[in-house]
């Protein structure tokens, strides 16, 4: 189906939202982020007509580029990564409201430049002084990047009719302490109001889709608690190792990379209850009662579980363990691999557990979440000669890749038997809708521009995720947990069994 010819499938799927013209400000705008996902997602925005038309966009980093310079570059850009096909015609529309300045972070003579650029390109444009500050930089330059622009009288609108807001990258802090600093010193120059903690596992139709598929359909709200549901389980698995990124993984491993953003985030999502209304606050306020009803981990010996790949095969090629990648400590203690098991002590999910599950160099890429359902009180059909326990039902959202739910149930065997065994109706995005869903990015770009924070991360929610987590960072730094190792292309160590075993559980194989 052409992109020109409506979808009768998607029709009335999304409410069409307006953004007000504005100017985009890409800090680090030559490196990978910038090029990999924010440009190509702006320019998909720009063909699907989602854009303002006095949107632009200003790069500033330190290279000495020109407009010229940075248009060409992220023409291949978006040539390389963008989902769809670059048109010459839409390109060259996108390009004239792409522009350059350079400097460093630092410079209060690059940000006079930089409000120079903006007040021209509000003349031209008509933005009216809005303004979106994107920090694509490493985390140490975030608090530089907020003192300059409020020092250089940015930070504020330029009109009394406009806004300025500041999308920040993960990781936001490396423990609780820091992550406190951070958020004193942005707060100094930014009201909360005005700050978006992206987490781009949120911009991903399935993670939207957990709120439509508990609070859109009558029939699973009723069973999404203590009384059917036995556990749950939010998995993540990555076939790639560190990437050429050792520098940066070996300061912050598997708990601070994945778990205390990605997977605590999917939880609350599948955890919290239901809301009067989805705008921004209302879903918030709710998750943050999530994090704030998770019991903290006492025993973190009996309860978590950290590991370290070694070499092994993936998909047939031989991968080398984690300690021999390029800029690794050879004795490194880094985790690849982290397990907890946690509880929500409220109404809803009392006596549930909750397993949380990342790791580097599993077999599989995948990202989903499974909810097993408790086996019926009486087993009817094996008194009946059956055969064995039966299979509990099993929901499963699939988050990545082939998003789609699937759910298990079991069904008879055609014959004289009462055998039962287990069948699966499979949803799929690409299937029901006839296109892939967009890039995360695109989502969350587009709702940071209209001023919708639903899919953003609150303080609140990061520091009671700091909280949870840094207690279990220090425990472990204090041998608490000694650290395990499994073999590239294994399903992890295995402690990671037996925290599951011990349950009488097992996890659920992507």
């Amino acid at each position: 189906m052409s992109a020109a010819t409506p979808n009768p499938l998607r029709a009335g799927t999304r409410i069409q939202k307006s953004a007000d013209p504005c100017a985009v400000v890409v800090f680090g705008a030559t490196g990978d982020l910038t090029a990999r996902k924010l440009v190509p997602a702006l320019y998909n925005l720009s063909r699907l007509r989602l854009l303002p038309a006095g949107f632009s966009v200003v790069g500033f980093a330190r290279r000495d580029w020109d407009d010229v310079q940075f248009r060409a570059l992220m023409k291949e850009a978006v040539q390389e990564y963008s989902r769809e096909p670059l048109v010459e015609e839409l390109w060259d529309s996108f390009a004239r409201g792409l522009h350059y300045v350079s400097g460093t972070f630092d410079d209060d003579a690059a940000y006079a430049r930089l409000g120079e650029r903006l007040k021209k390109q509000d003349e031209a444009h008509g933005a009216r002084g809005n303004r979106l500050f994107y920090l694509a930089t490493p985390p140490d330059s975030y608090e530089v990047i907020a003192e300059g622009l409020g020092k250089n009288n940015l930070a504020r609108p330029a009109a009394t009719s406009g806004w300025t807001r500041l999308v920040v990258e993960k990781p936001y802090g490396r423990d609780l302490a820091s992550a406190r600093q951070l958020d004193e010193h942005i707060g100094q120059v930014f009201r909360e109001r005005q700050i978006y903690r992206i987490d781009h596992y949120l911009g991903k139709e399935t993670v939207q889709n957990i709120l439509v598929f508990r609070f859109g359909n009558g029939i699973f709200e009723p069973i999404w608690n203590r009384r059917y549901v036995d556990n749950v389980q939010v998995s993540v698995g990555e076939t790639v190792g560190v990437e050429g990124r050792g520098g940066y993984y070996e300061h912050a491993g598997a708990l601070r990379d994945m778990v205390q953003n990605h997977l605590l985030q999917v939880l609350a999502l599948v955890a919290m209850e239901p809301v009067a209304s989805v705008s921004g606050d209302a879903v918030r306020d709710e998750k943050a009662k999530v994090f704030q009803a998770i019991v903290p981990v006492e025993n973190v010996a009996l309860e978590t579980v950290r590991a370290q790949y070694a070499s092994g095969a993936i998909v047939g090629q031989t991968v080398s363990g984690y300690r021999d990648e390029e800029g690794v400590d050879p004795r490194s203690v880094t985790e690849t691999y982290a397990a907890l098991r946690l509880h929500i002590e409220n109404w809803r999910w009392a006596d549930v557990p909750f397993y949380l599950r990342t790791g580097k160099r599993l077999p599989k890429r995948a990202t989903e979440v499974a909810i097993t359902f408790k086996t019926p009180p009486l087993q009817l059909f094996r008194q009946l000669g059956g055969g064995d326990d039966p299979t509990p039902n099993l929901l499963v959202l699939r988050i990545q890749p082939d998003e789609g739910i699937s759910l298990r149930f079991g069904a008879k065997v055609p014959g004289t038997r009462s055998d039962v065994r287990p069948v699966n109706m499979d949803f799929r995005y690409g299937t029901s809708f006839g296109t892939d869903p967009p890039e995360a990015y695109e989502r969350l770009l587009l709702d940071a521009i209209i001023g919708d924070s639903t899919l953003f991360t609150r303080w609140d929610s990061v520091e009671a995720a700091w909280s949870l987590l840094s207690p279990v960072i220090d425990a472990w730094g204090n041998g608490e947990r000694p650290l395990e190792f499994y073999e590239a292309g294994s399903w992890g160590p295995d402690g990671a069994r037996d925290l599951m075993e011990g349950d009488g559980r097992e996890w659920h194989r992507m």
